[in-house]
């Protein structure tokens, strides 16, 4: 994998509201991750992904962006260590000249019934969805400059939906409405923050087929969502007005309307 992209052979048919510009995605490898890489380079960015374990899936996402016509880069950082946080935003910079986007999507979803809660667990979910996302938005703050940018954290209809057994994922994710919310505050007028907040989206395998007919009831749409929709949330923000900051888009179906 290197910051160069596919020798020009494959060339974005636009030039894209992201043309010329630098995104970072971090948890970029997969999932809904790598959904928001595809977006960004369709939309004309280069983009550097961060992964932690996941070096297969990264390398293969590196190869989808550089078909787009992008320059790419992976770059492997642990969000839970705060220097590795707070260096990969310098690291991209450097692979690929600028840092203009940055999305905070790494996360670890594990369920975590409060009886059973151990320290190391609580903390280990904090420190990479809410501590590695406040280190990786200051350091990207500081490259963004004068020149200003964009920072959409991912939160989850969590942060404002109580679930017994993974309160220190809500936890996380509410802290990370109010990162979102003071970010905007102190970074204004440079820089954007907002965030976007899934709702079921990628159900867990082990999921049984009767729990999500039940969690389908529950949404006015009557169905989850799908990657490409919170990727499209995602790219509004990195694209979006000026006058458009601190706001938490809901992207789920209207469950949080009921």
């Amino acid at each position: 994998m290197t910051p160069q992209g596919s020798g020009g052979v494959k060339k974005r048919a636009a030039a894209g509201a992201l043309r010329g510009r630098v995104a970072l995605v971090t948890g970029g490898a997969a999932r809904l991750g790598r959904a928001i890489a595809l977006e960004l380079a369709r939309s004309g960015a280069d983009v550097a992904i961060g992964y932690h374990t996941s070096a297969r899936a990264a390398r293969a996402t590196v190869t989808e962006l550089e078909a787009l016509g992008a320059r790419a880069v992976a770059l492997r950082a642990d969000l839970a260590r705060p220097a590795e946080a707070a260096a990969l935003a310098a690291r991209a910079a450097r692979a690929l000249g600028r840092l203009d986007v940055l999305v905070n999507n790494a996360a670890v979803f594990a369920r975590t019934p409060f009886a059973r809660v151990t320290p190391a667990q609580f903390d280990h979910v904090l420190a990479i969805n809410l501590r590695g996302a406040f280190f990786c938005a200051q350091a990207a703050a500081r490259l963004m400059g004068a020149r200003g940018g964009r920072i959409v954290n991912l939160a989850d209809v969590g942060a404002v939906r109580a679930w017994p057994a993974y309160l220190p994922y809500g936890i996380s994710k509410a802290g990370v409405v109010m990162l979102t919310r003071g970010l905007a505050a102190a970074l204004a007028p440079r820089i954007q923050v907002n965030a976007v907040a899934p709702g079921l989206i990628l159900p867990p395998e082990s999921l049984s087929p009767a729990a999500l007919r039940r969690l389908r009831r529950r949404i006015p749409m009557g169905r989850e969502g799908e990657p490409a929709d919170v990727a499209a949330a995602m790219l509004f923000f990195a694209t979006c007005p000026r006058h458009i900051t601190g706001q938490v888009l809901f992207v789920d179906g209207g469950a949080t309307a009921i």
